[in-house]
């Protein structure tokens, strides 16, 4: 039998195509209205639906070029399930390059939202609604925040055997069992029974290459391991170092940072990772690692003021 076609807004896609669409959010002060973009992967054979997201943060756009890449590797007649992709879900973030939304509220802080409510609770709604309610996975894709990297990495519910096991086949470099935060979209899909894996590599308003890749063999994997398409790697897979707990290492004094860490390095506690200087070269103050683990991420910004986050080690699972 041939599979019912896909409703999402005022459309419905036919088995084994492709379609785009828009659901309206708001109106500009010049009248142009503002939507949020969706592609709809309807696969010819019956199978699981999931959605991948990104820029939630709108100037997170590593997961933009995620998703493009991953959208152009599929065919619907080939398909198994409904792949959901919404690129970009904050909007007026992406147009201003900006993290927030005008009112300067979190979008990822802002779930489940309400139809009546402030701009990121509305959108936060209409995606709770219209993508995450149709679907029983769910992939969000981040970045590190403003001059900030990450490694290649999922945060997740570890202690969940389908969504670990939907992690490692995932295979980022790092997984890391993460507490969820009220008003995620991680924490309010959870709530709702999708299993959701949250992806954080590279940094803000940057295409970093290698946080692209690692991104689209992810998702193709987990896509592969659901069932949805067939598995395309035959090189031997690493698995994810498992991390429990993490926390960042931070200036004990004002000054001018290099850092001789690099993302990836295991590190043990005293180790000495990089210094802080004054504008002649004079050494202020060493930075050390605070535990024994793995550098998942660091700030890229050489002026830092005393507290200010330097490097991020996570702990490693003997």
């Amino acid at each position: 039998m041939k599979r019912e076609s896909f409703a999402i807004g005022n459309v419905r896609v036919r088995a084994g195509s492709t379609q785009s669409t828009e659901l309206p959010i708001t109106r500009l002060v010049t009248g142009a209205e503002i939507s949020l973009p969706i592609r709809v992967v309807h696969g010819k054979f019956d199978g699981p639906v999931v959605w991948v997201n990104a820029a939630i943060h709108g100037d997170e756009v590593v997961g933009v070029e995620v998703i493009r890449e991953v959208l152009a590797t599929l065919s619907p007649k080939a398909f198994h399930g409904t792949l959901i992709a919404v690129p970009i879900v904050n909007v007026h973030g992406f147009l201003a390059g900006d993290r927030y939304l005008p009112d300067r509220r979190d979008l990822n802080r802002s779930f489940p939202g309400s139809a009546r409510g402030s701009l990121a609770g509305r959108i936060a709604h209409l995606f709770l609604q219209e993508v995450v309610a149709k679907c029983e996975v769910g992939i969000d894709l981040h970045t590190g925040a403003d001059q900030r990297t990450n490694l290649p990495q999922i945060r997740a519910d570890l202690d969940d055997p389908r969504t670990r096991e939907l992690t490692e086949a995932f295979a980022a470099p790092v997984m890391l069992h993460s507490e969820i935060r009220d008003g995620s979209l991680r924490h309010v899909a959870g709530e709702r029974g999708a299993r959701v894996l949250l992806y954080e590599a590279g940094e803000s308003r940057r295409f970093d290459d290698w946080a692209i890749d690692a991104g689209v063999i992810g998702v193709r994997r987990v896509l592969a391991a659901l069932g949805m398409i067939e598995a395309f790697e035959n090189q031997p897979v690493e698995p994810s170092v498992e991390c429990r707990g993490s926390g960042w290492v931070r200036a004990r004094r004002t000054g001018i940072l290099r850092l001789d860490a690099h993302l990836g390095q295991r590190v043990t506690h005293g180790e000495r990772l990089g210094a802080l200087y004054d504008s002649f070269g004079k050494t202020l103050r060493a930075v050390y690692a605070d535990r024994d683990g793995v550098i998942i991420g660091h700030t890229n910004a050489p002026l830092v003021n005393s507290g200010d986050a330097l490097v991020h080690i996570a702990s490693v699972v003997a």
